[in-house]
């Protein structure tokens, strides 16, 4: 089952919570760092990295602190130096999908992926993670319940939209 909701990602329980991040596990935008906070200093101490990571990979670690979800998923979609695009976004979120089969997540949280000051549109964002999400999940059983994410209503009515089928996307 998929579902859209207006909600701040860091109260929604799940198995895992999807965010975007660079190539340092950073975060891609100020609404992602709550995130941060909810998980404290134990959140927060699990994203050293001995080297950076490559752009499209996804990586799992803990929760931490207070985050309604024992794993984060953490998609890279962009580097310092090159920003998010169409193709970051979608090979992050395939990964990200596929780390979710591979530790059999069965409820997954996400924020739209890629979005913000010069980057992707929701629209972009939207028909990029329901078209794969979509086709992901006819052929595995992991995730079974995916939960977007989102801050307005106006972006709930845009992924809902590329839910029915690209009607007003």
């Amino acid at each position: 089952m998929i579902r859209v909701v207006v909600d701040d990602l860091a109260s929604l329980p799940a198995d895992a919570i999807v965010r975007p991040a660079t190539t340092r596990l950073d975060p891609t935008a100020a609404a992602l760092r709550r995130l941060e906070i909810v998980g404290g200093a134990e959140f927060h101490d699990r994203l050293r990295l001995t080297r950076e990571l490559g752009i499209g990979a996804a990586v799992v670690t803990a929760g931490g602190g207070d985050l309604p979800a024992a794993f984060v998923i953490h998609a890279v979609i962009r580097s310092e130096t090159e920003p998010a695009t169409r193709d970051h976004v979608g090979r992050a979120w395939l990964a990200a999908l596929h780390q979710a089969r591979e530790w059999e997540f069965a409820h997954v949280s996400a924020p739209p992926l890629g979005t913000g000051a010069g980057n992707l549109t929701i629209e972009d964002a939207a028909e990029i993670m329901v078209t794969a999400l979509q086709a992901h999940q006819g052929a595995a059983a992991f995730p079974k319940d995916v939960t977007l994410v989102v801050e307005r209503p106006e972006d709930q009515e845009v992924f809902e939209a590329a839910l029915r089928g690209g009607a007003g996307v």
